[in-house]
């Protein structure tokens, strides 16, 4: 049992169990019925994903600098008790269960998704390889 850390959209693979969208907007242009059979998410669940504010830091990241300020604000929104509440059952989930995590972006080292794999790391998840 584990948690995969995925990018939405892609093919799933056998095994990945539900998909979890750790966004803070639906993919555009695809009608609800359809998130899960396109593989985008079985489940949103936007409070693990950055604010607005923050998510447009990161996009906008070009230096590692600034990135480092991205990853800082993110993990800092992942701290308030609520997201940290998240985290610790999904670390638990992870060791009864298949799931996987994910966002959009096409670089996991440009996006939130590296840190959430480090703070499930850091709650005690196991990730699938």
């Amino acid at each position: 049992m584990a948690v995969r850390i995925v990018r939405l959209g892609s093919p799933r693979v056998v095994g990945e169990g539900p998909r979890i969208g750790t966004v803070r907007r639906p993919p555009r242009g695809v009608p609800k019925a359809e998130f899960a059979s396109r593989d985008f998410y079985d489940v949103w669940f936007p409070n693990l994903a950055p604010s607005l504010e923050t998510m447009k830091l990161g996009q906008a990241a070009t230096t590692p600098a600034q990135w480092a300020s991205f990853i800082r604000k993110y993990r800092a929104e992942m701290a308030t008790p609520e997201n940290g509440h998240a985290l610790e059952l999904l670390a638990a989930l992870s060791h009864t269960a298949d799931f996987s995590v994910g966002c959009y972006c096409e670089d996991e080292a440009h996006c939130h998704r590296s840190a959430l794999r480090e703070l499930l790391v850091e709650k005690g998840a196991r990730l699938a390889r």
